[in-house]
């Protein structure tokens, strides 16, 4: 008697061919409908996955905050019950991979996103991981391709990050049916009182059978298929199993600003010289990276300059006030009375970790005197003082 055949697999080849031909024919359809120069993608996307009840709803709005991004984050499953999702399901259609894939390049163009935005519910299976891949690719290719032209802003270097945000098997059951008796008691409270708006009813938040299955359905795909993606992207994997405040602590630790992923390549290069004072989480994060990538792009030999100047001139003065942590700089060098160069001063400075002022004051010199009348003639000297401050060295006496 022959032994049971296992069930045929696809294998990984398939999978993959099978992306392509999705893939393939939906950014030949972006392309001719935007044009290639207007495929303009977010700067940073960020995966966000989690197990039921990890608290990828209550922590997006942190996460966000943390990394300052200002657009709504995509959530596949209210992406994919828009109303033209709704007519392909009313004409008896089926959402599958291509349908996804589609909404979600679609979404992704839009100029809100551009700085950066969270992606909720994507990808979940192996054939949207690998379309994943190909989105970067292309991406990455755009920017590439627009490197040093005047469209260049509008095409940045991606950069892509998963979060994952991990409760065990048993947390996870607790607060889903913590949640299915909070929604109970709510959408009681709605129907007595008649003010309000119903929650929503999840089957495996009153049945604690379906609500480890939810859980181990998770592990088993979106789990499965955000891991295999932990050697291409920048990989989070965030304890969530806490109180509020101490699951913000562990994302805030683990997202902590890092130059070399941010920053354009030549620009973190052109700037690594520099030390930096503290590892401080910068304020207006995003809009800083995009003024200093803008710098190396546009104007590359002018913010050599000021680079060359700072470390030359400023940072010698600085290192003498590393214990007040607290320097005052007055340069008359010509190089400042570019408004450019000034930007630039102030962002490096920020990137690095200080907090810096500049003020221009003009003080008149006098250069002779007509002995006759007594008019003393002067000539007026601009002079730009520096303000520099960061956190100093503390010295205690015994």
């Amino acid at each position: 008697m022959s032994e049971p055949q296992a069930p045929f697999a696809p294998s990984a080849d398939l999978e993959i061919k099978d992306a392509r031909m999705i893939f393939g024919p939906i950014w030949d359809a972006l392309e001719e409908q935007y044009g290639r120069d207007h495929l303009r993608f977010p700067k940073e996307i960020i995966l966000l996955g989690g197990a039921p009840g990890s608290g990828k709803g209550t922590n997006t709005a942190f996460i966000s905050k943390t990394r300052g991004l200002t657009s709504a984050p995509i959530v596949m499953s209210s992406l994919l019950d828009s109303p033209a999702m709704k007519a392909v399901k009313d004409a008896g259609g089926m959402i599958g991979d291509r349908e996804v894939l589609s909404a979600l390049l679609h979404e992704l163009l839009k100029p809100e996103h551009r700085d950066g935005v969270i992606l909720d519910g994507f990808p979940r299976t192996t054939v949207q991981v690998e379309c994943l891949k190909m989105i970067y690719e292309k991406m990455t290719r755009l920017w590439r391709e627009h490197y040093g032209t005047p469209l260049a802003s509008h095409f940045r270097q991606p950069v892509v990050q998963i979060i994952v945000l991990f409760v065990n098997e048993g947390e996870s059951i607790a607060r889903q049916l913590k949640r299915g008796r909070e929604t109970k008691a709510h959408n009681e409270e709605v129907r007595r009182t008649q003010i309000g708006v119903l929650w929503e009813k999840r089957p495996t938040d009153f049945d604690e059978r379906l609500a480890g299955r939810r859980y181990r359905v998770f592990k088993e795909q979106t789990w499965d298929a955000l891991l295999s993606l932990k050697d291409v992207f920048h990989y989070h994997l965030i304890n969530a199993q806490g109180l509020i405040a101490e699951v913000e602590q562990n994302i805030l630790k683990e997202l902590e600003y890092q130059s070399s992923i941010e920053l354009d390549p030549l620009t973190y290069n052109r700037l690594r010289t520099l030390p930096v004072a503290s590892d401080i989480i910068i304020h207006a994060r995003q809009e800083l990276v995009k003024r200093l990538d803008g710098y190396e792009l546009n104007t590359p030999l002018l913010f050599q300059r000021v680079v060359s100047f700072i470390e030359n001139s400023l940072m010698p003065v600085i290192k003498l006030h590393a214990i007040s942590g607290h320097a005052n700089i007055n340069s008359e060098d010509v190089l400042l009375d570019e408004p450019a160069a000034l930007g630039m001063v102030i962002d490096i400075f920020s990137e690095r970790g200080y907090y810096a002022v500049v003020d221009v004051h003009h003080v008149e010199i006098p250069e002779w005197v007509d002995l006759a009348s007594g008019k003393i003639s002067c000539r007026v000297k601009k002079v730009h003082r520096i303000n520099i401050r960061f956190k100093g060295s503390e010295i205690r006496r015994g």
